[in-house]
């Protein structure tokens, strides 16, 4: 098992129950292969995801009382999205500490953008569970509500299809399309990638829950493969 004491040193946090924190990082592929494992993070993924939710809601209701709910929604939605969680999972390093099947692991799985969001997830919720609402507030609030002027910024709250179908119209005259090219996963919980296009060429992948979130995904990644970000 890993140890976790760079990590709960980075995020400034001492877990009562360590068993919470492993928890976080067994990926349901790693328990395949391990005979007497059962458990996995989805779970605390799911509670993680409902947490980050209300308390980006609450941060966002408090803090900007003269801005109207269309905009607040923009922006919540920019905060909680994977491709948003995956940077700051990568800046925690929380890939590293991850439990994963042997063809996950051969797969890139530690880079994956879609399972590094939900870890982070999962430690969310693990430490909601472990040390409640007001240290859980403290994490979501030091590393990833700290990024909303980054985002607002560079434009990041816009919807990533609408943005990058402008770009492509303005830049090349053109209008991208989106194409499936996998999925994955049994029928409760599959995993879509979708290629975005512009003609025959493929710019960039997203993957997600839903085709709908896979091309969102695919949009902001194409964005910025094609050098627009920023």
């Amino acid at each position: 098992m890993h140890d976790y004491t760079s990590l709960l040193k980075k995020i400034s946090i001492q877990m009562k129950n360590e068993d919470l924190l492993k928890l976080a990082f067994i990926h349901k592929s790693f328990v395949n292969e391990q005979k007497g494992l059962k458990e996995h993070n989805e779970r605390l993924e799911f509670l993680g995801d409902a947490v980050l939710e209300l308390v980006t809601t609450e941060y966002l209701f408090k803090n900007y009382p003269n801005t109207q709910e269309g905009e607040l929604t923009n922006w919540r939605s920019a905060l909680v999205k994977g491709h948003h969680l995956a940077e700051v999972s990568r800046e925690l390093n929380l890939g590293k500490y991850l439990h994963l099947s042997r063809g996950e692991e051969h797969s890139g799985g530690r880079e994956k953008p879609h399972i590094l969001a939900n870890v982070l997830e999962a430690l969310i919720g693990a430490i909601f569970l472990d040390r409640g609402y007001r240290v859980t507030h403290k994490f979501i609030n030091d590393f990833i509500l700290t990024k909303l002027d980054e985002i607002i910024e560079k434009g990041l709250h816009i919807d990533g299809k609408s943005l990058f179908q402008e770009m492509a119209q303005g830049k090349l005259n053109t209008t991208p399309h989106y194409i499936l090219l996998s999925e994955t996963g049994p029928d409760h919980n599959k995993v879509f990638t979708m290629g975005a296009y512009i003609g025959e060429n493929l710019i960039a992948k997203g993957h997600g829950a839903s085709k709908q979130k896979a091309e969102e995904n695919a949009a902001t990644e194409a964005i910025k493969a094609k050098g627009w970000a920023g």
